[in-house]
């Protein structure tokens, strides 16, 4: 709820006393729904959904125009969720390093993203070459083009060195105005 929700002063019941406390509510136009997994002895037995926030409709109306599917699951969260677990140091399992702060997280978690984006090229993505392309040794001839997902949504036209990433300089972030 703090980064799909905002703020919400309820109105005070009485002229005395304390205001009531502020309350998170989620936006108006957040869609979310839940997948309920029911087990026996380790085993899921059956699979229910169950809409948190807005409607089944809407919800339903969201998958119909991503894309990924035509129900609620959790494979393509699950992937994402062992991506950036495999990528990121501070995020993986059992391991020895870890984020000591928050921004130090957020930072690891934005230079992924931009890597992931940019630099590493998705199998999924690639594209048939029109004509098979020579290699400079002994392999096989080239078949696909590979390409990132910012390739694949016109936000770029080449794979990016990580050396390129490491270079951009980026415009400074908007700072809030302190009141």
């Amino acid at each position: 709820m703090t980064h799909f929700g905002q703020g919400v002063q309820p109105a005070r019941r009485f002229s005395r006393g304390r205001p009531p406390q502020a309350r998170w509510q989620a936006l108006p136009d957040l869609h979310y729904a839940q997948l309920v997994k029911q087990r026996v002895k380790g085993r899921v037995v059956s699979v229910t959904y169950r809409v948190v926030y807005g409607s089944l409709e809407k919800v339903q109306a969201v998958f119909e125009t991503s894309g990924v599917g035509q129900q609620i699951n959790t494979a393509f969260i699950e992937r994402l969720n062992l991506t950036i677990r495999q990528h990121g140091a501070a995020l993986g399992r059992k391991v020895s390093s870890f984020a000591k702060t928050e921004p130090g997280l957020s930072h690891q978690l934005a230079l992924f993203q931009a890597y992931y984006n940019f630099c590493l090229p998705h199998l999924a993505l690639r594209l048939p070459l029109s004509q098979l392309q020579p290699t400079k040794g002994n392999g096989s001839a080239k078949k696909w083009r590979a390409r990132s997902p910012a390739m694949a949504a016109g936000l770029t036209d080449h794979l990016w060195p990580l050396e390129e990433l490491l270079r951009l300089r980026v415009p400074p972030w908007p700072q809030a105005a302190n009141s």
